[in-house]
């Protein structure tokens, strides 16, 4: 290994411009040249690709976001494409790539990989947590964090008009950051994508609360629950409660992506940078780097991409339990 490249696809999340520091670092430290593929798949088809230093990567690690800037391609999942990103790869002469992002991210390299026999790992950079073969995901810890300051300034709203919140989070597929969050900021009911135990058991809930004579209401709602959206989800409460509840909707979006990078997020991104690069120094591709347990995990770029992490069905029975 004398060159290799890093790039981050996909949606952006906090930490991955730890990830991309430790990365270039780790490359300067082992004598190995970093280029940044800026735009993701996108930079290597169209060639933007430049070499960096560890003076490129300094003041980055406290940034959101990403310096490479991220970018869908459509253009890659076309022969054509792929073709023209190898040849770029051949003219800057680079022995392997760090992709940092999520399943689609993964795919594209696993593709790639197989095609061009081109020495590949993955970093998992994605707020949703949700991806196989890793605890936790670069930028998740972050989100939730965001997550529950925001809730807890709703609830000091909630609390002075004795309102129901209805509080969507991100998460169409996953509900990671729904369950947290809603743990954290001690919501009276998490709905997920993962699990639909009705709607019944929202109203029960909302019952339950209402004979204690609560001041304040929160529903947190991943983006993906089964029972609709969260404005469906209101007029089901109010034509099941009628005037009993005054409902408030509040969505919060891409906010969740934003903000500077948790502690957590840092180490967990420096430290999947490192063993990314010293992977490929071993001679290791097609794999994802993570984390279980405390511990360095890699997992097949197939496993990472074909399997979904499961929902630790004891933080639902703690989420139940302490929200009564």
């Amino acid at each position: 290994m004398e060159r290799i490249g890093v790039l981050t696809s996909g949606g952006d999340a906090p930490g991955m411009n730890a990830a991309i520091r430790a990365v270039v670092r780790t490359c300067v430290y082992y004598d190995i040249t970093p280029y940044g593929i800026y735009q993701g798949y996108e930079g290597l088809i169209q060639n933007d690709i430049k070499k960096m230093d560890a003076g490129s990567v300094k003041h980055i690690i406290h940034q959101g976001g990403t310096i490479l800037k991220s970018a869908r391609s459509l253009d890659f999942k076309t022969e054509k494409g792929m073709k023209k990103a190898w040849d770029n790869i051949q003219k800057h002469r680079l022995d392997g790539l760090v992709v940092i992002g999520g399943d689609g991210t993964f795919t594209g390299a696993m593709e790639f990989g197989e095609k061009f026999g081109l020495p590949i790992v993955g970093i998992p950079g994605t707020i949703d947590n949700d991806i196989y073969g890793t605890d936790f995901t670069v930028g998740f810890d972050t989100a939730v964090n965001t997550v529950v300051e925001a809730v807890d300034k709703i609830r000091d709203t909630a609390t002075s008009h004795n309102r129901l919140f209805f509080i969507e989070v991100m998460g169409r597929d996953a509900g990671f950051i729904a369950v947290y969050s809603g743990i954290a900021a001690g919501s009276e009911e998490v709905l997920i994508p993962e699990e639909d135990r009705g709607i019944e058991k929202l109203f029960e809930s909302l019952a339950r609360t209402s004979k204690r004579n609560k001041t304040s209401r929160l529903v947190i709602v991943a983006e993906g629950d089964n029972n609709g959206s969260v404005y469906d989800l209101e007029d089901k409460v109010k034509e099941e409660f009628g005037d009993r509840y005054e409902t408030k909707v509040t969505i919060l979006g891409h906010v969740q992506r934003g903000g500077r990078p948790s502690c957590a997020d840092r180490v967990l991104a420096s430290r999947l940078g490192v063993i990314a690069v010293e992977a490929l120094k071993e001679g290791k591709k097609d794999i994802m780097v993570g984390i279980r347990n405390r511990d360095i995990h890699y997992t097949d770029f197939e496993k990472a991409t074909k399997q979904n992490p499961k929902m630790d069905k004891e933080l639902l029975r703690i989420a139940d339990i302490i929200s009564i």
